[in-house]
């Protein structure tokens, strides 16, 4: 994965899906036929060492299993073999706690899949980033306060947490600029509107720190609120949002997830038809079709599980398309029955359109984005 060439910014969209791409998958899924994942989500672990407010793992428990070395390894495998393009390690728990967390990275790459990271960071240090960043498309620390005291109420975490965050931000930096990687450092905030004061505080230290961006987004809830998100009270924070933007520059991005805070936790689409595209796994091994779906109260949307058997048989199972099948029915309307804002919204959107004739599947003209494994 490594490169000799600067991230492109005008190339890098961090608000949008990038499935449109992938006219080959999507054509065959019109035809009616059944498509391996372009991209998988997944955690190596349902363990944290976090206590972030605003996260939804916790409304995600289901029976936890022992992702092994075997069982990753065997998995790695048959995405391969199946036409998986994409990994990306983010999910419902925090994988670099498993103790297979770089063997997984680097066997999901010997098989030539796009690689990627979500997580806090803490437990990174510069001999794991020598061992995984030259195998990553991108790696994104989930940093949600630019401030030690903000950072450590907002995160459940000590404050002098804060600083060895920066100082790993620091390094992968270093690392990437002095082997000439080609992996995309980022920061991402998770916002809600009790954080409006963490908003510029933070787009200041990214361009202090000088990863390649900071994307900005909404925070997820469940159908019943249980995080409370307020999502009208996104509006009033459109004008320091905007500033936050101003910090961008040549070498550092600030993106904002407009698209999404915009619509307010609102669907426009009925049928949710992005799992066969954008699939996700619990730190459990659970295989369900997205994250909104691993509670146990859920288990009639639940495929199977990889810790107890291989990811190719269930994804040729007639269990695993019954619920894909049924999710993009009549019988589903995920306006009513759904979380708001799930990671598979945009990809819905886009094939909503598609199925309404009011897209067309064509890939779109000029060169391709970057993480374009990653829809």
């Amino acid at each position: 994965m490594s490169s000799d060439l600067a991230i492109d910014h005008t190339k890098l969209i961090l608000d949008g899906t990038k499935i449109a791409w992938h006219t080959e998958r999507i054509k065959a899924w019109e035809r009616g036929e059944r498509v391996a994942p372009i991209t998988i989500d997944m955690s190596l672990t349902r363990a944290c060492n976090y206590g972030c407010h605003y996260c939804y793992a916790m409304m995600q428990e289901n029976e936890r299993l022992p992702i092994t070395r075997d069982t990753i390894f065997k998995f790695m495998d048959e995405c391969a073999e199946i036409g998986v393009k994409a990994i990306s390690l983010v999910s419902d728990g925090e994988s670099t706690l498993s103790p297979v967390f770089v063997d997984a990275i680097q066997r999901g790459a010997e098989n030539g899949m796009s690689m990627a990271v979500g997580t806090n960071g803490y437990l990174l240090n510069e001999r794991k980033l020598d061992q995984i960043l030259p195998h990553l498309t991108y790696l994104r620390i989930n940093i949600s306060a630019g401030e030690r005291k903000r950072y450590a109420e907002i995160m459940g975490v000590k404050e002098e947490w804060f600083d060895k965050i920066c100082e790993n931000i620091k390094t992968m930096v270093r690392l990437k600029k002095a082997k000439n990687l080609g992996v995309t450092i980022g920061l991402q905030m998770v916002l809600m509107p009790e954080y409006e004061d963490q908003i510029i505080p933070l787009a200041a230290l990214g361009k202090e720190l000088r990863p390649d961006y900071l994307v900005i987004k909404h925070c997820s809830d469940n159908e019943d609120g249980f995080l409370g998100v307020d999502y009208g009270g996104y509006k009033k924070l459109y004008a320091k949002l905007h500033e936050a933007e101003t910090y961008a520059d040549d070498e550092y991005q600030v993106t904002v997830k407009w698209s999404k805070i915009a619509d307010e936790g609102t669907r426009s689409y009925q049928r949710c038809y992005g799992p066969p595209f954008l699939l996700q796994i619990s730190g459990s091994g659970l295989v369900a079709p997205c994250g909104m779906l691993f509670n146990d109260q859920y288990k009639k949307f639940h495929m199977g599980n990889i810790v107890t058997q291989g990811f190719k048989e269930i994804y040729n199972s007639d269990r695993y398309w019954e619920v894909i099948n049924y999710l993009a029915s009549p019988d589903f309307n995920a306006q009513v029955m759904c979380g708001t804002l799930c990671l598979q919204h945009k990809v819905n959107e886009y094939l909503d359109g598609v199925k309404k004739g009011a897209v067309q599947v064509s890939k779109p003209d000029g060169e391709s984005p970057q993480h374009l494994n990653f829809v």
